[in-house]
């Protein structure tokens, strides 16, 4: 289907050095409408994961894959309200905001492929045991700056034609939040409706 809108990797790899980078968004995988705590508030949020390579910043990974892209994640709830972080994200993104037409329902997609620049920085682990990075902000290219080609093959999940090759090949901390989903659910129960919380919009008092 079309994904519409109404940080990653093995903790044995080093996080990625704060900076600025050249980026490819490569994978968009929707996890549905799941449960999370905000705040001390569990909010039901349908929820994307979008994923960028930095073609940039090549390293090995493992011996018989040679040199590969860095990536970096990030989840957004799937709104484009007008205090939303993923239009906020978007906008910046795309240099330019969306006319109440396109924010009615946009294929976010389409963003698979396109390049931008990302600012990556560190926070420190919850349990304090190092830092992870994440992506702080999101840019246009610079005007005479190209990103290089795609390396990663595009990854596009979605529940509309779930693909099981495709969700065995998620990592299980993404699974595990996705067979708690009201889509998953759906999707095993072969289309059987039930009663489920409705989605939430996500505006800016959450936290980005």
């Amino acid at each position: 289907m079309a994904i519409i809108a109404t940080s990653s990797g093995s903790t044995n790899f080093e996080p990625i050095p704060t900076g600025n980078y050249l980026a490819r968004c490569y994978s968009m995988v929707h996890l549905g409408t799941i449960e999370e705590n905000i705040l001390g508030t569990l909010k039901s949020l349908n929820k994307v994961r979008i994923t960028w390579e930095l073609p940039t910043e090549l390293k090995v990974f493992k011996e018989e894959n040679g040199e590969q892209p860095m990536v970096i994640s990030k989840e957004f709830t799937l709104s484009l309200h007008e205090k939303a972080t993923l239009r906020s994200f978007l906008k910046n993104w795309r240099g330019k905001d969306f006319t109440d037409e396109e924010a009615k329902a946009f294929d976010i997609e389409k963003l698979v492929g396109a390049p931008c620049m990302l600012n990556v920085t560190h926070k420190t682990k919850k349990d304090g045991s190092g830092v992870y990075a994440e992506i702080g902000s999101v840019s246009t290219l610079p005007k005479g700056l190209t990103c290089p080609e795609q390396i990663n093959e595009s990854f596009i999940f979605t529940y509309d034609n779930f693909d099981e090759e495709k969700f065995n090949k998620l990592p299980d901390f993404m699974k595990n939040k996705m067979v708690n989903s009201v889509e998953y659910k759906i999707t095993k129960s072969g289309g059987q409706e039930f009663e489920s919380p409705k989605a939430e919009e996500e505006h800016d008092d959450l936290p980005f």
